[in-house]
């Protein structure tokens, strides 16, 4: 039985230059500053890459393998729990295309093959939201966004 599967594609442009994103995503000092996180690899095919929490723990949060690496252009990975590691059914895939927009860059994520109504899949569908709105803060202005800030529900007064 093959399991059921759910895909999201965020877009967003962002005035920079494609080698500069593609930086961004790949060099641990830079994500760790708009990410919260630094993604670890040396970026070769079949490489192993890591998603480590950039706080005093330093732990290990998501695992993959590098499947296409492209720069400035485009970036594939799988992507799993660092949890799930052993477990092939549980890893999806992440695509980066970066595409040159009139002085600006357009920034395509593709999240597939993720297993429908799994925890991963709700986890992404509200991360790369945030994620992605502080990539384009951090590259436009200097300044990144709080990405594990918690939303504060407020009644609207009539």
């Amino acid at each position: 039985m093959t399991k059921e599967t759910i895909s999201f594609v965020y877009m967003i442009y962002i005035r920079a230059t494609p080698e500069k994103v593609f930086e961004a995503i790949t060099q641990p000092d830079i994500a760790r500053r708009y990410w919260g996180h630094e993604n670890v690899s040396d970026w070769k095919l079949g490489s192993r890459w890591e998603h480590i929490r950039a706080n005093d723990e330093r732990s290990v949060e998501l695992v993959g393998e590098v499947v296409e690496h492209t720069p400035p252009r485009r970036l594939v990975i799988t992507w799993a729990n660092a949890s799930d590691a052993n477990n092939p059914a549980k890893y999806s895939r992440v695509t980066f295309s970066l595409v040159p927009f009139d002085g600006m860059v357009q920034l395509t994520v593709s999240h597939d093959e993720l297993e429908a109504g799994s925890g991963m899949a709700a986890g992404i569908s509200k991360g790369w939201p945030i994620v992605l709105s502080s990539l384009k803060s951090f590259l436009e202005t200097g300044q990144a966004i709080d990405v594990f800030a918690k939303p504060r529900h407020t009644e609207l007064m009539a």
